[in-house]
């Protein structure tokens, strides 16, 4: 709260994890002012959150070894009250369907990251989608979906509709990628990202079957799962 000067965070996991590789994500909070956010290293500044941008609520993500990070208060003209607050998560970063997330989040996924996906996300589903609004200051896009089979869910996303006849629920991703309602059943994969559901790969049920069935066949694929 009324931030003045300065400060570093370096952020540590509380496990020793020698060989992984970790990810860090920032997401301020919408209300957050008064502060410019940096990526720190060796004294070496990048701006990550501007104060008084449109897209506070933005998820940002780096490598972990990239720095801390350096929070600096603005010059204000006034005295009215101001904080400044983010959320993050330090994790270790994941191969498949998450690091396709980060790097490339509209790109489709292969037949391999798909397959690992299904084994390692926190939900999978099949399902239509039944709406997308979009959310330009967030730069973010909800999915509204009607799930005919819930695989696996590790947070109650997709709740009983009230007629009984499947469940519902609502994933996010980016405004880029240009979702639209479309006809035709997809599986559905993600993470629960800040408490929020995050699409990862989603192919055309149809594929899914396709691509599963060939790992089958040569004895690839990474777990087991129906795909009736």
């Amino acid at each position: 709260m009324y931030p003045t000067g300065a400060l570093i965070v370096n952020l540590r996991p509380n496990t020793f994890l020698p060989s992984r590789r970790l990810t860090l994500c920032i997401k301020p909070l919408r209300d957050s002012s008064g502060a410019n956010i940096y990526l720190e290293k060796t004294g070496e500044l990048k701006l990550l959150v501007r104060d008084g941008d449109r897209g506070l609520g933005q998820v940002r993500c780096f490598d972990f070894d990239q720095g801390g990070l350096f929070v600096e208060a603005t010059p204000q003209q006034d005295i009215s009250r101001r904080t400044t607050g983010f959320q993050y998560e330090l994790t270790s970063r994941r191969v498949g369907s998450d690091l396709h997330a980060l790097s490339a989040p509209c790109r489709p996924c292969s037949d391999a990251e798909v397959l690992l996906a299904v084994c390692t996300s926190d939900f999978v589903v099949r399902g239509s989608i039944q709406d997308v609004t979009h959310e330009p200051e967030q730069q973010e896009s909800a999915i509204h979906l009607h799930v005919s089979r819930l695989y696996r869910q590790k947070s109650r996303v997709f709740q009983p509709t009230p007629e009984g006849s499947g469940w519902r629920g609502r994933i996010t991703t980016l405004l880029e990628c240009g979702v639209r309602p479309g006809h035709g059943e997809f599986l559905f994969t993600g993470h629960m990202h800040f408490g929020e559901a995050r699409l990862g790969c989603a192919p055309r049920f149809k594929d899914f079957q396709r691509m599963y069935r060939d790992a089958e066949e040569t004895g690839l694929n990474p777990c087991e799962m129906g795909t009736e």
